[in-house]
């Protein structure tokens, strides 16, 4: 049973980052590492985070809906493809062990700073980054993603958003706008199975779901008023944050 203390904390980190990672994605990396802290068993930890991240997404999408950012005949296959590949993820995450977690939790912060690093800048809108393969290569990554969403979300939004720039050729509003619905679908299929597995704590879920809608609406509200230019800043110096972190993640090591 966690303190209230405890519970204050959770929500206001939760809702803190929850409005920052609407633009740059990876706030799992933090909150699922924190509830460990609090001694929140693993799944249980990923799980109830999942649960959270889907009121996160549903108050971040809002403000992109009514600003009319999002492309749906761009984003429906993407988001057909999410919701097969983060079921299977969600499915693993009942089978494997807690210590496995944790491992999958770091390797995941090192992942995402040398994939952002190399396919972060935007790709011509016209052909993407592999010409006429941008889009089977943009639908076998967003598959690919999809089982990792699934599995823990730790930096997937991060990496999603960087294959939709600098892959499939959207500009950094839209692909940040896109992301944000794909992730109804990715945390929404994942919290089912972990539902159904009875990995979810409810109670702290609702708070934390609370918090995270709360921090998405707000951060997706000012994002729809802010430029390609300060959106990309933006985007690019969380990317290199976040390497400089697991760098000295892994110095620690």
């Amino acid at each position: 049973m966690l303190s209230t203390q405890a519970i204050i904390i959770l929500a206001a980190v939760f809702s803190v980052t929850a409005a920052i990672g609407i633009v740059t994605g990876s706030n799992s990396l933090i909150t699922v590492p924190l509830m460990f802290q609090f001694g929140i068993e693993p799944r249980v930890a990923v799980a109830t985070n999942m649960f959270g991240l889907v009121f996160m997404a549903v108050g971040g999408t809002i403000p992109f809906l009514r600003a009319g950012t999002i492309s749906f005949s761009k984003v429906t296959p993407l988001a057909v493809i999410t919701f097969v590949g983060s079921a299977i993820g969600a499915l693993i995450v009942g089978i494997i062990s807690n210590a496995s977690i944790k491992i999958i939790v770091s390797t995941a912060m090192i992942t995402v700073a040398v994939f952002i690093l190399v396919f972060g800048e935007p790709a011509d809108p016209s052909k993407g980054r592999f010409g006429g393969m941008r889009l089977p290569a943009t639908y076998l990554l967003t598959f690919a993603l999809g089982i990792y969403g699934g599995l823990f979300s730790g930096g997937y939004v991060t990496i999603l958003t960087a294959v939709l720039v600098g892959i499939y050729g959207m500009r950094y509003a839209e692909a940040i706008a896109s992301t944000k619905l794909i992730n109804i679908v990715s945390s929404g299929v994942a919290t089912a199975v972990f539902m159904w597995q009875g990995l979810v704590d409810y109670k702290l879920g609702a708070i934390l779901g609370a918090a995270m809608f709360v921090g998405g609406y707000t951060g997706a509200a000012v994002v729809t008023r802010m430029n390609e230019v300060w959106l990309k800043r933006i985007f690019l110096a969380a990317v290199f944050v976040l390497a400089a972190k697991t760098l000295y993640d892994l110095v620690l090591i």
